[in-house]
């Protein structure tokens, strides 16, 4: 049994690293932190006075550290999983983030005496017609209405929502953006406007930590966790009542930072704001809330951005190797990544090998992609020719995406080229063509329509429910995506409610295993309606769900047997030996100066800030 350390939590959350200073005014920060709480929960905060704040100083800090992590969020699981759980740990101490619908994006130049509207240049091209639209000009309607895709009532729901309501209150998860001046940019629920006086007062909190020479991280109450995360000069705000740790928290928020980056370029955000700081970046990000609601969405209930792996679907290898011949021929000059993804999940994907020996392809901007083509059927139109960047490949570059449907009308399969070339729409265009007519021609579309994930049951492992399986040791691991794999969920995780009490308690083990305070290697857990057991070693990361009557040496027995299925399974289950192949790029074009020379990036007709 442990002693749950709530009150070692609130301590070490009050801890600040430095002093304040002399001149501070010792009540002004509880005064912001009480009318924040007033804003965003006025009953439960505004009789709390004792809300705890961590803060850290500014060197210490690099864009992607977390403060160190207490043990009182991560080691006590969500409330909501059973007030009478107990919880058993066998603990080894560690040695050891698009555009919408064919929408590109370009800011429009600003000069002293012009206006500061952006314009975005627009190429979507279906059944090879290109057609140019600017949008995005301020007055103009959302690039998403203007594509003829209507805004689900859901997204209008939530746009419209009363932010005076309990109901408003209740939600799960808060996410607020906002640029440092305290202009509002982003909302989860409710509109920007309504909410601006609540980010008002976030600002003000950023302002006066940031007057002391230290920066917020996090701010603790009885119900709820805020986690601040600045980049640049977007301020994002999380108001989370989940009992996800700071770490994890922190983690979505540069999710979502890298969602607004992959639309914008962050050499262009900078420059935006370096010019005028009270700029309002919904100018240009006007209709792009569906895909960071998605995005919101997917993070809540997809483990890919947990375990910062993509999931593979399921193939027999020797379709998965045919499939990527296919994509091996059909190259063109500047042709860096061809990705083929089927219900959401990737199939295979070929690099282009002067772009390996640069850099990877990280799974957070294969995360992204996904989301971008999930966020709306606009993309199943046709054939659509859209910048995107990749904040973890570069973040102050574009790639020239070339996206379609190879299966419509069920559109399941999509087909996503990737060049640096943007004016080589035509002949990545033919690439995809050679690719429709090879996988015709082997009848690889059926195939891939009939392949399904697996159920637990295939496993043959008794008492296991589930499991989530992330290797480290595949080979070429360095130059390759990080992968995990992952059983249907399958009753009694049937439901929506029980699907996310489970993901719950993954995110509750994942917290355990890396607190940055006390990691751990071996977790078992027994919770009031099922038993967990993570375990992380130098060759895999496994989270494993059974029954909750299973024993400690009874799970051990059984994770061995899961793991040698796995080994046999691995070829069918993951990509293993990714494929490359060779262009003969235009110098001048080319895919390393497509990464390191900025001037070219920014000059190339979608966004430049002059």
């Amino acid at each position: 049994m442990e002693v749950d350390p709530h009150q070692d939590r609130e301590a070490q959350a009050a801890k600040i690293s430095g002093p304040p200073a002399e001149s501070d005014p010792p009540d002004t920060l509880a005064t912001s932190l009480c009318l924040l709480g007033n804003h965003m929960f006025p009953d439960p905060v505004a009789t709390n006075a004792c809300t705890s704040i961590n803060r850290s100083e500014p060197a210490s800090l690099q864009p992607s550290d977390v403060s160190a992590e207490d043990p009182g969020p991560d080691a006590r699981p969500p409330p909501n999983l059973g007030a009478e759980s107990v919880t058993q740990d066998s603990e080894c101490q560690s040695d050891v983030p698009a555009p919408p619908a064919g929408r590109g994006t370009e800011d429009a130049g600003v000069g002293g005496a012009q206006s500061d509207s952006g314009e975005f240049v627009v190429t979507m091209l279906a059944k090879a017609k290109l057609e140019e639209q600017g949008i995005g000009v301020k007055g103009r309607s959302s690039p998403l209405l203007e594509a003829g895709i209507p805004e689900p009532p859901s997204f209008t729901c939530h746009r419209d929502e009363d932010v005076t309501a309990d109901s408003w209150r209740r939600h799960r998860k808060h996410v607020f953006v906002l640029s440092e001046a305290g202009k509002p940019i982003y909302s989860r629920y409710g509109s920007e406007e309504a909410l601006s006086s609540t980010m008002g007062v976030m600002m003000a909190l950023v302002s006066f930590v940031q007057s002391g020479d230290n920066i917020i991280r996090s701010v603790y109450s009885e119900e709820h966790t805020v986690v601040f995360l600045q980049k640049g000069p977007l301020v994002l705000v999380c108001v989370s009542n989940s009992r996800q740790s700071e770490q994890q928290l922190r983690g979505e928020l540069l999710y979502v930072y890298y969602q607004i980056v992959s639309m914008l370029t962050q050499a262009s955000i900078s420059r935006i704001f370096e010019h005028k700081k009270n700029y309002d970046l919904r100018r240009l990000l006007a209709g792009s809330e569906k895909i960071l609601d998605g995005l919101l969405n997917l993070v809540d209930s997809d483990p890919s951005f947990l375990l910062a792996a993509v999931h593979c679907l399921p193939l027999a290898s020797s379709l998965r190797d045919s499939l990527s011949q296919i994509l091996q021929k059909a190259i063109t000059p500047n042709l860096v990544f061809s990705i083929l993804i089927a219900k959401n999940q990737l199939l295979t994907i070929v690099q282009e090998k002067t772009v390996i020996e640069d850099a990877r392809l990280a799974p957070a901007d294969v995360h992204l992609l996904l989301n971008l083509i999930g966020a709306s059927s606009a993309f199943q139109a046709g054939e659509i020719w859209t910048p995107i960047c990749l904040p973890l490949f570069n973040p102050d570059c574009y790639f020239y995406a070339y996206i379609s449907y190879l299966d419509p009308p069920e559109c399941t399969v999509c087909l996503l080229l990737l060049s640096t070339d943007k004016e080589a729409f035509y002949a990545v265009a033919e690439c995809k063509r050679k690719i429709e007519e090879a996988m015709v021609a082997q009848n690889s579309l059926s195939l891939i329509a009939k392949a399904q994930s697996y159920s637990v049951s295939q496993v043959g492992v008794s008492d296991l429910r589930h499991f989530m399986y992330k290797p480290f040791d595949v080979p070429d691991n360095h130059r390759q995506l990080t992968q995990f794999t992952s059983p249907e969920m399958e009753a009694p995780y049937s439901s929506e409610e029980e699907k996310m009490r489970l993901l719950d308690l993954y995110r509750y083990m994942h917290s355990r295993i890396h607190s940055t305070s006390r990691p751990l290697k071996l977790i078992y857990h027994v919770a009031e309606r099922e038993t967990l057991l993570a375990w992380v070693t130098s060759k895999f990361e496994l989270y494993t769900c059974f029954s909750p009557l299973v024993t400690k040496t009874c799970a051990i027995t059984a994770i061995t047997k899961l793991l040698r299925w796995i080994k046999k399974e691995e070829d069918r289950l993951f990509i293993r030996y990714p494929p490359k192949y060779s262009t003969t790029p235009n110098p001048s074009k080319s895919s390393k100066s497509s990464r390191s020379d900025q001037q070219d990036a920014t000059d190339n007709g979608f966004l430049s800030l002059l």
